[in-house]
C-alpha cells in the first residue's frame, strides 16, 4: 500500500500542475461605479495568453443601465473601447506582458451609480498544441515512455474539460447577473409606482379636504374669518 502511494504522488502533482496551467487566472467581481467617476483594475498578462473578460450593468437608477468601458494596454493604448453600453464580451491575445488596465466609465452620469458585474479570464493559449507530439506512438517505445505519453494525454483531455467547465461557469454567471439585474429592475419600477400611487392618493384626499373646507366657509352664517373674508370678495 505505501509503495502504491509513492508511485500516484508523481502523477497528482502532475495533475495539479497541468490543471493549474490550464485554468491561468480567473476573477469574477460586482463593483459600484460612482456617478462622475472612472474605476479602473490592472492584471499582469504574459505574453500568448489571451484575455477574455465580461461585463454587464446589472443596476443604474432609473433603468439607466450602461456603462462605458475600455481596455488598456501595458503602454497606455486603447485596445477596445465601449461607449453606454449595458454589457458585452471581449476575447483579446496579448502580444505584449505587463498590467493590462480594464476601466468602466461613469463620468457621463450625473447622479446615478451604476453596479457593474465583470468577469476577468486569463487563459494560456497553446496547451494543446503539443497533442500530435504524444500522438506520434511508434512500437519502438517502452513501457515507461508509453505510460508517460498515456498520462500526459489523459492530463491534457482533463484540461480541455476543465475549460469547457469553465465557460459553462461563465455563462452560468452571466445569467445570474441577467437575473440580478431584472431583479433589480423590478424593484426600481415597483418603488415608482408605489411612490406616484401615495403621491396620487394624499393629493386627492388633500383637495377633497380642500373642496369641503371651501364649501363649508361659503355657507357658514358666523363671523369666521373665512367667512369674513368669502365676504369680501362677494361671494
Amino acid at each position: 500500500m505505501m509503495m502504491k502511494s509513492f508511485q500516484l504522488c508523481p502523477l497528482l502533482l502532475m495533475l495539479i500542475t497541468i490543471c493549474d496551467i490550464v485554468r491561468g487566472y480567473e476573477k469574477e467581481m460586482t463593483i459600484y461605479v460612482e456617478a462622475g467617476k472612472n474605476e479602473c483594475f490592472y492584471h499582469q498578462v504574459h505574453i500568448g495568453e489571451t484575455i477574455d473578460i465580461e461585463y454587464q450593468v446589472i443596476d443604474g437608477g432609473h433603468g439607466d443601465l450602461d456603462i462605458s468601458f475600455s481596455m488598456i494596454d501595458p503602454i497606455g493604448l486603447i485596445i477596445v473601447s465601449d461607449y453606454k453600453k449595458p454589457e458585452n464580451i471581449h476575447r483579446h491575445g496579448a502580444n505584449k506582458e505587463g498590467d493590462y488596465g480594464f476601466c468602466f466609465d461613469n463620468t457621463f452620469s450625473s447622479y446615478h451609480r451604476k453596479t457593474v458585474f465583470f468577469e476577468l479570464i486569463i487563459e494560456q493559449e497553446g496547451q494543446s498544441s503539443n497533442n500530435n507530439d504524444w500522438n506520434k506512438v511508434s512500437t519502438a517505445k517502452t513501457p515507461e515512455e508509453l505510460y508517460e505519453i498515456q498520462v500526459h494525454e489523459i492530463l491534457e483531455y482533463v484540461g480541455r474539460v476543465h475549460i469547457h467547465l469553465s465557460k459553462a461557469h461563465q455563462i452560468l454567471n452571466m445569467l445570474r447577473s441577467n437575473e440580478a439585474r431584472d431583479r433589480n429592475l423590478a424593484e426600481a419600477n415597483y418603488n415608482k409606482v408605489n411612490m406616484w400611487s401615495l403621491m396620487q392618493i394624499i393629493a386627492m384626499i388633500s383637495v377633497g379636504l380642500i373642496q369641503v373646507f371651501m364649501l363649508q366657509s361659503i355657507f357658514d352664517t358666523n363671523n369666521t374669518r373665512m367667512s369674513k373674508f368669502w365676504r369680501k370678495l362677494g361671494m
